[in-house]
């Protein structure tokens, strides 16, 4: 119970608590208020979601350009005007982002930094590593730019054979490739990927060092082992460290797509995964700098660095948000985030067996929402930085720029969006309003708990008025996510089409998923927010459960480098 000596950590619990006490309690105790209550929440987040929306166009809109140029730049007819402008690049091969297969010219600059790409992986198929790899391995650069760092977990049988296999295979395919093996049982250290990636930037690095690398040019990307990583993305990434005033301090943070076996999952889990990558996306366009990455990211190894690397107790599960966190506030706010609209492509939980599967996006569901911690981690910081406000200098050199107070508000409040939105607008939206029609204004007289005459709405003619805006707002609700579900669908089928250069993986007939809507935000939203809220009341943590990932090895043919 020590968690909750600190009032931030109170927050995230009562925030669901408090929402499931108004449902019956509001109508019956103070029904006035909660009316009140209800307009407010309700019209903030109406207006919240539009704002989504409108972000997430934005960032379709660049995502489309990035991809458009680089069509363009990879077509056989360019004039001589365009060669003379890039007179100082070099010509490359161009690689379909799918097969892995080289084609057409390709001619971009040579990249300034290394590219270490950390790669945290646990019980995962071999083939599916292999897989990932391979993707990173037709890049240009690959052979002297890339480093691979393969963070396997010493507590996986046979995790040394398979770390040499995999070497074996890439073998002068990579400027280098390192294994690490995150040993069990470190105390004081919570099992899950960001104490892996510690373990892996710590001791791959120091070996890169050891080997003549400078620590300046060193770019970690950590990424998921079934993350598909296309080289537009390391060319952007190169492009917004070199327009960044300190690259070092520079976050890339790309958007999320899942398109590899979309089609072999419940539509219910694809529904989850649609909305999940939405909401990363929109979050993208954030202004200032101030968006959370999402499962893969690029920093510098001197900010990791600087900042004493990821931390590794419990409340540090939620690794992509925490270390965005800890960097910004370690800097006092210097370090933000570059957008990078390049979707990198996963893959969604997938086992056999229908209800199995839903089972396994559930429990992958509540893994991801106990990054909840991070809320509480935000709000000691915020306290801190309140009070230190005037003289607040962080880890920086002191003629370095730092951000103001408000932008640190700025950032707690992305942080209490992500985690008290989904922990109370389930039972509010759906609950709240006919809840309270059914007790006030019963169908069948033997219903009432009140007479007419002393219904504190009906006896009020402005908070009845106020009542029946409360409602109509209710049914404006959802055409937000409908527009955003719009969107997507239109952004995705074109990534397919223009990106990947494939048939789409949605169709029109995919439509009739949205009828799972309801039950993936419930299942796989609300409820497990509910839960990882509430569970900070007591002490003990969760085992951290890798998501379940099946890989087809016939595929694998396709991806084979000779």
């Amino acid at each position: 119970m020590s968690r909750l000596s600190s009032p931030a950590e109170w927050v995230a619990p009562l925030t669901p608590i408090i929402s499931l006490l108004l449902l019956p309690l509001g109508p019956l105790l103070f029904p006035r208020v909660y009316v009140v209550i209800l307009f407010v929440y309700f019209t903030g987040f109406l207006y919240q979601q539009v704002n989504h929306v409108c972000k997430f166009y934005l960032s379709s809109v660049k995502i489309k350009q990035n991809i458009d140029k680089w069509n363009a730049l990879n077509r056989n007819d360019k004039t001589e005007d365009d060669k003379q402008k890039i007179a100082k690049a070099v010509r490359s091969p161009y690689v379909n982002l799918e097969d892995g297969q080289i084609s057409e010219p390709l001619i971009q600059e040579v990249p300034q930094y290394i590219h270490t790409f950390v790669i945290p992986n646990y019980g995962e198929p071999e083939a599916l590593l292999k897989d990932t790899i391979s993707k990173l391995a037709v890049h240009r650069n690959a052979s002297t730019n890339y480093v691979i760092i393969l963070a396997m977990e010493a507590s996986e049988s046979g995790w040394e054979q398979k770390g040499d296999r995999l070497r074996d295979y890439f073998e002068g395919r990579f400027h280098g490739f390192i294994i690490t093996g995150h040993p069990v049982g470190i105390p004081g250290e919570y099992r899950g990927k960001g104490s892996n990636v510690n373990y892996a930037v710590r001791n791959g690095c120091a070996e890169m060092l050891r080997q003549g690398y400078d620590r300046r040019q060193i770019i970690l990307t950590i990424i998921d082992s079934d993350a598909a990583i296309p080289e537009l993305y390391i060319i952007e990434v190169e492009n917004a460290l070199n327009k960044s005033d300190d690259p070092y301090y520079t976050i890339c943070a790309p958007p999320i797509f899942f398109s590899r076996n979309c089609n072999e999952v419940p539509a219910c889990v694809r529904m989850a995964d649609i909305t999940w990558a939405a909401m990363v996306m929109s979050n993208l366009s954030n202004s200032d700098g101030l968006c959370v990455p999402c499962s893969n990211y690029s920093l510098s190894f001197i900010l990791a660095e600087r900042v004493g690397y990821w931390d590794v107790d419990a409340d540090a599960i939620g690794e992509d948000m925490h270390m965005w966190l800890k960097c910004f506030f370690k800097t006092d706010g210097h370090a933000r985030t570059a957008p990078i609209y390049v979707p990198i492509n996963l893959t969604n939980v997938q086992v056999d067996g229908y209800m199995a599967n839903v089972n396994a996006r559930y429990v992958q569901a509540k893994r991801h929402f106990q990054g909840v911690a991070d809320l509480g981690y935000t709000l000691r910081h915020m306290i801190t930085s309140y009070k230190n406000r005037k003289n607040q200098k962080g880890l920086l050199d002191c003629h370095m720029a730092t951000a103001g107070f408000y932008d640190k508000l700025s950032a707690c409040c992305v942080i209490l969006e992500a985690h008290m939105i989904p922990a109370s607008s389930g039972w509010l939206m759906f609950a709240a309003v006919p809840l309270m029609q059914l007790m006030l204004f019963p169908p069948f007289p033997w219903m009432a708990i009140t007479s007419p005459s002393n219904n504190p709405l009906l006896t009020s003619d402005g908070f009845y008025k106020l009542w029946t805006v409360v409602k109509m707002i209710t049914i404006f609700l959802p055409f937000p996510l409908f527009g955003t579900l719009a969107i997507y669908e239109q952004l995705h089928r074109y990534i397919d089409r223009e990106f990947y250069h494939k048939p789409a993986t949605r169709t029109w007939k995919n439509c009739k998923d949205y009828a799972s809507l309801p039950i993936a935000a419930w299942l796989f939203l609300t409820w497990p927010s509910t839960i990882a809220c509430v569970k900070r009341l007591v002490s003990g943590d969760d085992a951290y459960v890798v998501g379940a990932k099946i890989f087809k090895e016939e595929e694998e043919g396709k991806e084979r480098l000779s």
